[in-house]
């Protein structure tokens, strides 16, 4: 087994890329963090990726790592100095995304396990890899909405659950297409405004029952079937219509 890796400057402060090799297969390790990696190795056999670093924030040390699905795959733990730490996570057929943000100024080591388990799909895949991380506004505010919000009344609970299982059916494949595809991934970033806007009304209203819960969950979901949907078949008729005209005015000018 071989391990190397670059550096160089991105938004997170550093992304560092890791080539690992086991068993003849390379598979490349993506690291973006506001904090310096002195070292890292990999055990296969323990199934584990481990990290030595050194901060210069007491607080808000954040990092993001990029883990194809081949290399390790599973329920994932993850140790700051031997100590399980939360994370997020979101993953696509190809990769896994873990995010972390911890406090501690000064030198640690972040272990990054796995075990073998079915496999369950968490975060929001598409905005994820249209909005580039995790850690993005954009998803710390849906990740907000969904845990804040809509995740505090039993509808919203149970509407969830459907969706969840509607939505992963599809999400992963999409959010790969748009890693593979930046044309695609700018416009899924731009299709997804309106929907955020909409949501955005959700952090004004005052839902402490399940009746509001239902009222304005119905209500987001007409108005963004109004733009999606009916908004743009209303402007292509009128075109439509338009164009019709103007054949009929040459055909009997």
């Amino acid at each position: 087994m071989t391990v190397f890796g670059d550096e160089d400057r991105r938004d997170l402060g550093f992304m560092t890329k890791y080539m690992i090799t086991v068993d003849e297969q390379n598979y490349e390790v993506i690291f973006s963090s506001n904090f310096t990696i002195s070292s890292h190795t990999f055990s296969a056999s323990d199934r584990m990726l481990q990290f030595n670093i050194e901060t210069s924030l007491e607080s808000k040390n954040i990092g993001e790592i990029v883990i194809p699905r081949t290399l390790m795959d599973g329920e994932f733990t993850v140790l700051l100095d031997g100590k399980e730490i939360t994370y997020h996570l979101s993953d696509s057929t190809k990769v896994s995304v873990i995010s972390v943000i911890f406090d501690g100024k000064g030198k640690h080591t972040i272990d990054i396990i796995t075990k073998d388990v079915e496999h369950n799909s968490g975060g929001c895949l598409i905005a994820t890899a249209a909005f580039g991380s995790e850690l993005s506004p954009q998803i710390q505010f849906l990740r907000e909405i969904r845990d804040n919000t809509v995740l505090q009344t039993e509808s919203g609970t149970n509407f969830m659950a459907g969706f969840n299982q509607f939505y992963y059916s599809f999400s992963p494949t999409i959010a790969d297409y748009e890693r593979e595809n930046p044309t695609f991934k700018e416009v899924v970033k731009i299709a997804l405004t309106p929907l955020l806007t909409s949501l955005t009304l959700l952090q004004y209203a005052d839902i402490d029952s399940e009746s509001k819960m239902l009222v304005y969950g119905i209500s987001i979901i007409l108005l963004n079937i109004g733009m999606y949907f009916v908004a743009p078949s209303i402007i292509i008729m009128k075109i439509r219509k338009r164009v019709n005209i103007e054949k009929l005015d040459e055909k009997y000018a």
